[in-house]
């Protein structure tokens, strides 16, 4: 039977493609439903500030009759100005295990960029790199940590057999309270730096949230700048993301280093509310808001999403303090797992600091392309 593929234009359509993942994911142990109304309003034109400067087509596929996958095409302007490149993404895809239906929506999706002039399609990115990013290729057995993402192993065949080919590997390293804390070089190197350099840690002063979001802005922008597929984050985006993670932030784990009164250094480091998102179903109301306050102190893991050191600042060591800091704290809310992720498989210094501390490297995601 021939896959019929078409865009999203109502609202019927969106819920579609919205709730296609629970068809695939039935009665997977490891998958974390996303919350609907979190899913609308990063789709949604009019709510997301990505669509300041981006495009996004939504699409479905319907093989007789039956929804079979869903895939987005995105045109990111700021990716393709800071990169100098002529690079379109995929994102969102999921899809029934069926090559026929993988190839009629990769298609669509390369074929909607190269009328935008793109000339290669990479993803997935829903919808960037700072964003949930990456297709998990290794670590199936395990559910996903906060913003990270899940799928069945048999994309990776549904992509390869298209001739998607990788471009990067995205690492993710499982850090433990007690091999961290048997580590006598993190204390000698911390304890040196933190001395050497006068460097001040603080944690996020809610009371303050405006001027530490400015320190945010300031330290995201300039420390992540030279790795690969960086794309920077735009005021209204940085707000937006700052607006959703207020309500479950904890401020003694988002740290800002400072030095001589000048912020140098900022890291991030959620409670894993996977845990407890997984028995809502995608609905956080009317019971689900409740049970994210009173469910909270059961969360066992962590996950440091970001840690970033402005370039003039970097290989000093100063990053071992900020790992220090993140795991004593940590522990005094009597959480002693946490995941760093992503890594660049290529960023030395990250994975060099991870395997100091005897990280395991349990998870890995893709990134492909494919010239369109």
């Amino acid at each position: 039977m021939p896959i019929n593929i078409y865009p999203v234009q109502t609202k019927n359509d969106l819920m579609k493609f919205i709730k296609f993942q629970w068809r695939i994911y039935k009665g997977d142990p490891h998958w974390i439903p996303p919350l609907i109304i979190d899913r609308k309003k990063i789709l949604d034109r009019n709510k997301n500030p990505f669509f300041l400067h981006s495009e996004m087509e939504l699409f479905l596929a319907e093989k007789n009759g039956e929804l079979v996958g869903r895939i987005a095409a995105i045109k990111n302007d700021i990716h393709n100005k800071v990169h100098n490149d002529k690079v379109g993404f995929f994102g969102f895809f999921e899809c029934v295990n069926e090559q026929q239906a993988a190839n009629a929506l990769f298609s669509k999706a390369g074929e909607w960029l190269r009328s935008k002039g793109l000339t290669h399609m990479r993803g997935p990115a829903n919808p960037s790199s700072n964003d949930e990013y990456g297709l998990l290729v290794d670590g199936f057995d395990d559910s996903p940590r906060l913003l990270m993402t899940y799928n069945p192993s048999y994309y990776i065949q549904l992509c390869e057999n298209y001739g998607l080919t990788k471009a990067k590997d995205l690492y993710a390293y499982k850090l433990e309270y007690e091999k961290v804390t048997n580590v006598s070089k993190i204390e000698r190197v911390q304890d040196i730096a933190r001395r050497r350099y006068n460097l001040k840690i603080s944690p996020l002063d809610m009371k303050d949230f405006d001027n530490e979001l400015k320190k945010v802005k300031y330290v995201y922008n300039k420390a992540w700048e030279p790795n690969w597929g960086f794309i920077p984050m735009t005021d209204e985006e940085i707000n937006a993301m700052a607006k959703d993670l207020k309500m479950l932030v904890e401020p003694e784990l988002v740290l800002f280093g400072e030095i001589d009164g000048k912020v140098i250094g900022f890291s991030l480091v959620m409670l894993d509310y996977n845990q407890i998102f997984k028995k809502l179903n995608g609905h956080l109301f009317p019971f689900g808001f409740i049970k994210l306050f009173t469910r909270k102190k059961k969360i066992d893991w962590v996950r440091i999403i970001t840690l970033g050191i402005i370039p003039e600042y970097q290989k000093r060591g100063l990053d071992a303090v900020f790992y220090y800091e993140i795991v004593h704290r940590a522990k005094k809310l009597g959480i002693t797992r946490g995941e760093a992720s992503w890594v660049l498989e290529d960023n030395e210094m990250m994975n060099r600091g991870a395997l100091m501390m005897e990280g395991e490297l349990y998870k890995k995601y893709r990134i492909y392309e494919i010239s369109i």
